[in-house]
């Protein structure tokens, strides 16, 4: 398996509303010199669900995990 080139993994917590979750970002070569984004996200405790866009350059896919982390920190993700 390739070694991930960017990794991040946040949380976000409230108990008052029962909701305890989390959101994974991963930016991985593959095969082909491409660049995939893989998501990862649902319930702290459960496997969740995951999605994988692959990109020309590494520069789209870090535009595109940037633009993911910013939306999901101010939606509270920490």
């Amino acid at each position: 398996m390739p070694k991930p080139i960017h990794s991040l993994q946040m949380t976000r917590v409230d108990a008052s509303r029962n909701m305890a979750r989390f959101y994974q970002l991963g930016l991985q070569p593959t095969l082909f010199g491409e660049v995939s984004l893989v998501r990862a996200w649902g319930r702290i405790g459960t496997i969740g669900r995951c999605k994988v866009e692959t990109f020309a350059a590494t520069e789209q896919a870090e535009a595109a995990f940037a633009r993911l982390e910013r939306i999901k920190r101010r939606r509270g993700y920490r």
